[in-house]
């Protein structure tokens, strides 16, 4: 399995740092620079053919923020799979929805650090 990103999602991952959505903004304010019990966590992180929102390697942890859209349409088949993907790749994928970091940042960032801790 390829984790190397091809330069077209490279690409993708510039563009998207520099179009985040509200809740990603308001998140990586929280978690950039080790802010997090001191874990590095990369934003729109390219692996393999995808992009992920927040990467943490040394916990092998992507953090999705879900919006709307994620719950229509063939959204929840696809994402199904990349999470498949990346849990081959030994990487574990947290999905907060967006009204929730919106609207309860300590309780996103508190099961954040639950799946750094590797609970449930």
């Amino acid at each position: 399995m390829r984790m190397e990103a091809n330069p077209r999602t490279r690409r993708l991952a510039k563009d998207l740092r520099r179009a985040m959505s509200l809740p990603e903004v308001l998140l990586w304010v929280q978690i950039k620079g080790r802010r997090l019990d001191g874990l590095l966590f990369r934003r729109q992180h390219p692996i393999g053919p995808y992009v992920l929102d927040f990467y943490c390697e040394a916990a092998k942890l992507c953090v999705e923020i879900d919006g709307a859209g994620h719950g229509a349409g063939d959204r929840p088949e696809r994402d199904e799979r990349r999470d498949g993907w990346l849990a081959d790749l030994g990487i574990r994928t947290l999905r907060l929805r967006a009204g929730y970091v919106l609207g309860e940042m300590d309780g996103a960032l508190a099961m954040i650090r639950a799946a750094l801790r590797g609970e449930p």
